[in-house]
């Protein structure tokens, strides 16, 4: 591990051990969404033996634990994930995979890590009149896991002013952030479109409607939506990743399945998309004699940081790093975090935090979060916490 320096809170510094500890431990036993039940379990434990009040099985397998101090009214959330993917782990270090076919390759064994040390200092050193609801999150990676807990009602039971997330970013240096006012990610959706057409022998295609020749129109069409329906200044990607139809060379079938994925950056332009792709898909099919039906879900909202809890955020970190460490509005991300539903409830924001120039990216076999980070996102915290729920 790189040696430390005087830019991070001090005792947080001192925990870099442990947290250490904490996050290889977790990477080698990786759990997938809903079934974190050991890392639940790890967590919930260390939470109470700080004196939270920990509540349990919050949207699934979900945590929140709240800290209270003082006589101060306001109210702070602080969110990390804990789920794992199901990729088979390329490393061979000492606290690989455990559990074949899972990894943590997105890093939230570090998120969860670096929020469990914040909770450990906060708990401590008490530096602030408030409440802190620490959520540990279960199944972000396109189970639902946030709208479970909203659902579960979380912020009901547990009211905050702002709430906060991180994410690690892989190819911006260890102790820089990177900070966006308003839309960040890209909220996300999975299609279906099942075409039903007429089977029939591979050559007499005139007594076929085939679904296959159907489906070739419609991926064509469907790529006119971004360039003819949707303002050039708004960012869409619309990809069809999947194709299926037929299991013979000597048979047209009956029906065929295109599936795929639809981004964008505004709840508007997401339901422009759909609507234009319901229309495009029955309309196209119609004029075969075939049938299509289009299943769109909405998986992921898009992530919009709220203008004013934007500017602290980055306040924050400048004040851990310096100003000129601190990118203030990177490049839009059009990858997706269920973090966004939570940022629909309550004004908040959600940070990258630097994770070194090498290695490999997030949803890689390869990938592992890198140790030197976590002072950096656990003091960003603490740090939070104890500006804008100043005991003064």
């Amino acid at each position: 591990m790189a040696e430390m320096t005087t830019e991070v809170v001090p005792e947080i510094a001192e925990l870099a051990g442990t947290m250490i500890e904490w996050r290889h431990d977790i990477h080698a036993h990786p759990e997938l969404g809903f079934q974190e039940t050991r890392t639940a379990d790890f967590v919930a434990s260390e939470l109470t033996a700080y004196g939270l009040d920990v509540t349990r099985g919050v949207g699934g397998t979900g945590i929140v634990a709240t800290l209270r101090n003082g006589d101060g009214g306001g109210s702070v959330g602080l969110r990390a994930d804990m789920d794992a993917l199901p990729i088979k782990e390329a490393n061979d270090f000492a606290y690989r995979s455990q559990n074949e076919g899972r990894m943590h390759a997105c890093g939230h064994d570090g998120h969860t890590s670096m929020l469990l040390g914040a909770a450990k200092y906060l708990a401590a050193t008490r530096r602030f009149s408030g409440t802190v609801h620490f959520i540990f999150q279960p199944a972000e990676e396109g189970l639902g896991g946030a709208r479970a807990m909203l659902e579960d009602g979380l912020f009901e039971r547990f009211p905050c002013d702002a709430v906060f997330g991180m994410h690690n970013w892989p190819g911006l240096p260890v102790g820089e952030f990177a900070v966006r006012s308003g839309p960040m990610m890209a909220g996300g959706a999975f299609f279906d479109v099942d075409i039903t057409g007429k089977g029939s022998h591979g050559a007499r295609p005139e007594a076929s409607v085939d679904p296959v020749v159907v489906a070739s129109h419609v991926i064509a069409a469907l790529q006119s939506i971004a360039a003819r329906n949707v303002s050039p200044r708004e960012t869409v990607v619309l990809s069809v990743t999947q194709v299926h139809a037929g299991d013979a060379y000597n048979v047209i079938p009956q029906t065929a399945r295109l599936s795929g994925t639809v981004r964008a950056f505004s709840r508007e332009v997401m339901s422009l998309v759909e609507q234009r792709m319901r229309d495009l898909t029955a309309g196209i099919a119609e004029g075969f004699g075939a049938r299509a039906e289009l299943d769109f879900r909405t998986v992921f909202a898009p992530t919009v940081n709220d203008g004013k809890e934007s500017e602290f955020a980055a306040g924050i970190c400048s004040e851990l790093v310096g100003a000129e460490r601190v990118r203030r509005g990177p490049p839009l991300i059009m990858a997706s975090e269920d973090f966004s539903f939570m940022l629909e409830q309550v004004p908040g924001c959600y940070v990258n935090v630097g994770n070194g120039t090498a290695g490999s990216e997030v949803h890689n076999p390869g990938y592992d979060f890198n140790d030197d980070a976590l002072v950096y996102g656990a003091s960003f915290y603490a740090r939070l916490v104890e500006r804008r729920l100043s005991a003064e």
